[in-house]
């Protein structure tokens, strides 16, 4: 009777272990799906989904768990943000969560993933306090922060002659992070050129006037090359910058890359040069060639800026499950800590100090005659992760 009890007290062990070994694993992707950056939260999201069906082989599972995505809507609000977070890890039990669109709202987010002992993948938000002052050990970063966006541009600026430069973005982390950037990274690796004039705008402004004024005034009189620096996020000021006519006081505009709607805008500007995270362009890789016919395939265009972001978040979450051999946080953070893992970029790592991702940039220039709307741009050079210092700012 006792061994029969025995056989049967294992046979429901194995039995209770098959069935824990084989739940689903679920990834929370939260993201702005409502407001301005709508069209950043869908890209990230179809991105993602992409991504775990390339990795998984359309399996959708990784050893032979399920991966089950539940996406939520924090419409770019800090405190929806954090609560859906929360909720996640405590109501819906996600073994991880991934996003989320705006800074503001990403650093919502931070102290709930520490609170909780869960990972955060942070994608697409780019603020450099998410893994700098404002970071934590369970927080890891696919998305380039300011200061590689501000590397890029630092790159894209001649390294040669006297270079005045004025600075127009947003007045919130997005921004503010961006100019501080900025300027860091010119004193790093462009020292002949300066930010002698910062002006910020309300996100949601529309009418430039006022602000190209005050620009125009503070650089017309620079001697050498003079450039204004347009770091934002939505609707583009380019073209209401650009209606004023800077050029008559020798006035340049170098704008960041930004989602291919918005740089539909820059072939009136052929010749234009800047710094870019992604085009689809770029990279050649197996990974992206499969994204760029993929997308286009079902979306009938190419794929955008952040849609390589949401693949390369799946990516970094696949390649981690896998390397830690399931979904336990401790295991995940030793994983994931100088994680190198294929993205459409090309190969990021995750650099154990700060778990920022370490990624390339492209310096870009307008094309002058693109065969269609979204042939937009050219490569002049491909700045490696390795040329960019990126400093560690938090205090691990």
């Amino acid at each position: 009777m006792r061994l029969k009890f025995t056989i049967a007290a294992a046979a429901a062990g194995i039995l209770f272990a098959s069935a824990a070994f084989a739940q689903d694993i679920k990834i929370a992707l939260i993201a702005g799906k409502t407001g301005p950056l709508e069209a950043y939260a869908k890209q990230t999201e179809a991105g993602f989904m992409m991504g775990l069906e390339y990795l998984t082989k359309g399996t959708m599972a990784v050893d032979g768990r399920k991966i089950n995505v539940i996406v939520k809507d924090d419409q770019l609000k800090a405190d929806l943000a954090k609560t859906l977070l929360e909720q996640a890890y405590n109501d819906d039990n996600v073994d991880l969560a991934i996003g989320t669109t705006s800074s503001a709202a990403a650093l919502a987010m931070l102290p709930v993933a520490e609170e909780n002992g869960k990972v955060l993948i942070v994608e697409p938000a780019v603020a450099d306090a998410i893994t700098g002052e404002k970071w934590n050990r369970f927080i890891f970063r696919t998305a380039r922060n300011s200061t590689q966006d501000a590397y890029g541009a630092a790159a894209a600026v001649p390294a040669s002659g006297e270079v005045s430069i004025a600075t127009l973005a947003q007045d919130y982390a997005f921004g503010k992070d961006g100019v501080a950037a900025l300027k860091n990274a010119l004193a790093e690796i462009r020292p002949n050129a300066k930010v002698v004039f910062e002006e910020y705008a309300p996100q949601n402004a529309t009418d430039f006037t006022a602000s190209a004024q005050r620009i125009f005034d503070a650089l017309k009189d620079k001697p050498g090359k003079k450039i204004i620096n347009i770091i934002w996020a939505g609707q583009h000021p380019l073209p209401k910058i650009a209606d004023l006519k800077p050029e008559r006081f020798g006035i340049e505009i170098a704008p960041g890359g930004n989602i291919l709607p918005a740089m539909q805008i820059y072939k009136n500007y052929p010749g234009m040069e800047g710094a870019v995270y992604y085009y689809y362009a770029f990279p050649k890789n197996a990974m992206n060639d499969w994204l760029v016919a993929e997308h286009q395939k079902r979306y009938n265009a190419p794929p955008d800026f952040f849609t390589a972001g949401g693949f390369a978040a799946a990516s970094a979450a696949v390649t981690a499950i896998q390397k830690a051999g399931g979904t336990d946080t401790e295991k995940l953070i030793t994983a994931m800590e100088g994680m190198t893992f294929e993205t459409p970029k090309g190969p990021m790592t995750f650099r154990k100090e700060d778990h920022q991702a370490l990624q390339e940039m492209y310096h870009f220039k307008v094309k002058a005659n693109g065969k269609d709307a979204n042939d937009l741009l050219d490569l002049v050079a491909t700045i490696p992760a390795d040329k960019m210092p990126i400093p560690v700012r938090n205090k691990r």
